[in-house]
């Protein structure tokens, strides 16, 4: 009995200190995929982007209930970052085929489409944040953060430590 008692509590351990595990910070985020070229854009480049206030935004999760508010957020346009990309599109056609999947250091990963962002009101509310609580994005744990003020439940796509957008084409 004892055996197991310390078995269990074992694992409980191990697993709570994964849970706990703090993320690496991301210091710039790559672009890549269906590309002409892929891009890296580092803290300073994001940093020369158009910032706009965004306020505070409360975080909902899925069922909508309340997990908290990102408060004093300024960012930059995800849609202006990926503006000077060059898809590789044969034609203006086939960028409704496009989609941006956007993925933290974590795994955890949003979708977003191209009509969506350079085609909807959601391209005007999609930002890269640069500034949280008054402070730098890059002095936080959480470092680039990417979130959609739009969005019904605020926490579907609220990205910490963003890292990569991989562009795709449906087939």
């Amino acid at each position: 009995m004892n055996r197991i008692f310390l078995s269990v509590l074992f694992f409980s351990i191990v697993i709570s200190s994964y849970a706990q595990e703090k993320f690496k910070a991301t210091s710039s985020i790559t672009v890549s995929g269906r590309l002409k070229s892929p891009k890296t854009f580092s803290w300073a480049e994001i940093r020369n982007f158009k910032v706009y206030s965004i306020g505070d935004v409360a975080i909902t999760n899925h069922k909508g209930e309340a997990k908290g508010t990102a408060k004093d957020l300024s960012g930059i346009l995800l849609r202006d970052l990926l503006q000077g990309i060059a898809l590789d599109a044969e034609n203006p056609k086939v960028l409704s085929e496009y989609y941006f999947t956007c993925q933290a250091t974590d795994g955890y990963k949003v979708v977003y489409s191209w009509n969506e962002l350079f085609n909807t009101a959601i391209g005007n509310s999609v930002y890269i944040v640069v500034s949280k609580d008054n402070q730098p994005a890059d002095t936080l744990n959480e470092s680039i953060l990417m979130i959609s003020t739009q969005d019904v439940h605020t926490g579907r796509r609220y990205v910490k430590n963003l890292q990569s957008i991989m562009v795709r084409r449906t087939e």
